[in-house]
């Protein structure tokens, strides 16, 4: 039950910090993260990562510190046994054909639900439909989708401009996918104008937007109309923490804001709130929720509220060569 409250004869002015749930890290981000440090454990360092494993600055420089080297491209890797890891957001084929060539033992860190839209495509592709993918240029997401088809075979659609302006080789034979980390109601509305154009157009069997995703959109939009502020934990190239909050504007909260850690809060925008929502991107772990929640409570007579929509109990496969492992 959300509520207000009075601070009673205590001194510091009085908060209820509305904490999203759930928040944070997914299953896919969760495994990505075990990975290497597995492979850490079990091969020793330096393990190699190309590109950020997730996207969030706190977990980079942690994995950093046990040995983890980042790359963005395999060039930058010496002739080594050591293992390199793809990050969670998926690779082109063009990169394990690569390394492959290159004989370095690699371990493919790809969300699951990733390959599936990976998949999806292909079969797409291999039936005759042009396959149009909803997402945002230049994400290694959408980049990692895009390479799993010839060049040219895949058309991006960002905005609901591009679904009307899209011209299609033959309207009967079209499929789509999406990046799963987008706005759950940017995507309907992209979605809404193709079929209505198009509607032959045929797309996933489930949802290509992650459960995590969605689950954490919903959240937000459940404790926005509810806030005078609200801070979504995650980094500025995560697309699902920035949705984050584009959600929370839309939902009721205008002055709602992305803040990588505590050091980074504008303290002055906070001065006379009394109601503050908090979340977190699905590569923001919980450490950093804690930390800023910590921090308005030495300024804040704070009383924390867990507002639950959904419960969560997802857990993917780790890659073969690390099953035996022991847990961490």
């Amino acid at each position: 039950m959300i509520g207000i409250r009075c601070n009673g004869s205590s001194p510091l002015p009085a908060l209820t910090i509305y904490r999203a749930s759930p928040r944070g890290f997914c299953a896919g981000v969760d495994r990505a993260i075990q990975i290497v440090e597995l492979a850490l454990a079990k091969y020793g360092p330096p393990v190699y990562v190309r590109h950020e494993i997730v996207h969030n600055r706190y977990v980079v420089e942690t994995l950093k510190a046990k040995g983890a080297i980042f790359v963005e491209e395999l060039d930058e890797i010496p002739d080594t046994a050591a293992p390199v890891i793809f990050s969670a957001h998926g690779v082109p084929k063009s990169v394990p054909v690569t390394a492959a060539g290159r004989r370095l033992f690699y371990l493919d860190a790809t969300c699951p639900l990733v390959s599936k839209v990976h998949l999806e495509a292909e079969r797409h592709h291999a039936t005759g439909r042009e396959v149009l993918l909803i997402g945002h240029a230049g994400h290694p997401e959408v980049i990692g989708t895009t390479g799993q088809l010839p060049e040219g075979a895949v058309h991006l659609i960002q905005t609901v401009e591009d679904a009307k302006a899209f011209v299609p080789s033959d309207p009967d034979r079209l499929a789509y996918t999406t990046q799963t980390t987008l706005s759950v109601d940017d995507t309907s509305d992209i979605v809404g104008v193709l079929k209505a154009r198009f509607p032959a157009m045929v797309g996933p069997r489930k949802d290509d937007i992650c459960y995590a995703t969605t689950n954490r959109q919903d959240a937000v939009k459940r404790i926005a109309p509810h806030c005078q502020r609200l801070i979504v934990v995650g980094s500025p190239n995560s697309s699902n923490s920035v949705r984050l909050v584009e959600v929370a504007q839309r939902a009721g909260c205008p002055r709602s804001m992305l803040v990588q850690c505590a050091a980074e809060i504008e303290w002055e925008a906070f001065a006379g709130i009394s109601q503050l929502g908090i979340t977190a991107g699905a590569s923001a772990p919980e450490v950093l929720v804690d930390e800023i929640i910590d921090a308005f409570r030495a300024r804040f007579e704070a009383r924390v509220e867990t507002v639950t929509t959904a419960a969560e109990n997802v857990a993917f496969k780790l890659p073969r060569a690390l099953r035996e492992m022991p847990a961490l």
